[in-house]
């Protein structure tokens, strides 16, 4: 057991910063800020001010069961109990208590859980407008940002504890009970009514697998973005089957600003926040790719066009780079003229990646003398030795 200034020393490293963006924004508190609000009492040493703190977000939010330990163990501090407190129980036999401690651990331990000012996540090069918002996680920090997109400039809404699968990220098969890294769109709500009460007040659904994992032969299936029973406030850091889970007042915070379909939700493992000039140049440059790209298509040149797609190039359908330049030079044989134009143009860094890897989603108009048509697409990008771009994955949402 330790002395409310070290306790407070302890506890301060994270918590602090998280008032900074949800706070302005509500009249009153959240839990988890009222939470935050104590530790940065307990760092300026104001450990009768934290108590007070404490008691009032135990009464009014008596599940929160994180809040409760911090509670007792300070009650315990000041009360001179030694080394009884729940903290050094925690490390001995009961798995309820060292679930607190892990998750405690991560919440204070995340030096980065608020960006800095003037960086954006380096996952998301650029949105268009029909993208009002991105949902970014940070796995192993169990952090989940909520950004706006204001005409391609990205702010920071909101951001709160999420855990994830109890083995961790990095989902591969079905029933590994870990949490999939990559980029996905929610599909659709499912409400309180309709669930268990292990899923709380509701759940958005991912389209988990998508096109990349199909191409890893990732298996699986039930990705969601959930609340929690409500005999709790939070989940432990690893505790899911492999879904993202939030507290119940979170998830139905979150979900007015998801368009199903539309909005990205992109699960990390590893986030990096880095200056908004640095994204700009890699978006010029990947834009450059992309650009080149559609006009080697449009000048009717087909070898320039097939040029960009890589030797493991592979569809969904199972054709292969070799049956795919066939296919396009028969068709491209008979045309005369062909015009590409894109549009609702997007671009991520696609984490998880043991190589860079870029998505673009754009729609695409395509005309030539005898077809035309209108799609959205899907197009994975990797980097190769040499620096060149080359398209592995390409498919039609």
């Amino acid at each position: 057991m330790f002395s409310p200034k070290k306790f407070g020393r302890y506890a301060c490293a994270a918590l602090s910063g998280w008032v900074l963006s949800a706070a302005a924004a509500t009249p009153q508190p959240t839990p988890e800020q009222q939470f935050s609000e104590a530790v940065e009492q307990l760092r300026e040493g104001r450990s009768g001010d934290a108590l007070s703190t404490l008691e009032s977000l135990t009464r009014r939010e008596p599940h929160f069961r994180l809040a409760q330990l911090f509670y007792g163990e300070l009650l315990s501090a000041l009360s001179g109990a030694g080394d009884n407190g729940l903290m050094a129980s925690a490390a001995d036999t009961d798995p309820r208590l060292q679930d607190l401690v892990d998750e405690a651990r991560v919440r204070l331990a995340s030096e980065q859980a608020v960006p800095p000012a003037g960086t954006v996540p380096n996952a998301v090069l650029q949105l268009d407008d029909s993208y009002t918002h991105v949902v970014l996680v940070d796995l192993p920090r169990a952090r989940l940002y909520l950004l706006q997109n204001d005409h391609g400039r990205l702010t920071l809404l909101r951001h709160h504890y999420a855990a994830m699968g109890r083995n961790g990220a990095r989902k591969q098969v079905s029933g590994d009970m870990r949490t999939p890294v990559g980029l996905y769109h929610v599909t659709r709500w499912i409400s309180d009514s309709a669930l268990p009460e292990l899923y709380g007040a509701g759940a958005l659904p991912l389209d988990y697998p998508n096109v990349w994992d199909k191409a890893q032969q990732r298996t699986g299936s039930g990705i969601w973005l959930h609340g929690v029973p409500r005999d709790t406030y939070s989940r432990p850091p690893r505790s899911s089957e492999g879904c993202v889970t939030m507290a119940n007042a979170d998830i139905e915070a979150l979900r007015p600003f998801v368009r199903f379909g539309k909005t990205p939700v992109v699960l990390s493992d590893e986030v990096n926040w880095v200056p908004a000039a640095q994204i700009e140049a890699q978006r010029r440059e990947f834009l450059g790719v992309v650009e080149a790209w559609r006009a080697a298509w449009s000048s009717g040149d087909t070898d320039a066009y097939l040029d960009y797609y890589d030797d493991g190039f592979t569809t969904e359908q199972g054709m292969t780079r070799a049956a795919f330049a066939a296919h396009k030079r028969r068709v491209n044989a008979n045309k005369s003229f062909i015009d590409v134009q894109l549009h609702d143009l997007s671009l991520f860094r696609y984490p998880g990646a043991t190589t860079p890897l870029m998505l673009a989603e754009f729609t695409m108009d395509y005309r030539s003398s005898n077809y035309s048509t209108t799609t959205r697409k899907q197009q994975f990008w990797t980097r190769k030795g040499d620096g060149s771009w080359k398209i592995v994955r390409e498919e039609n949402r």
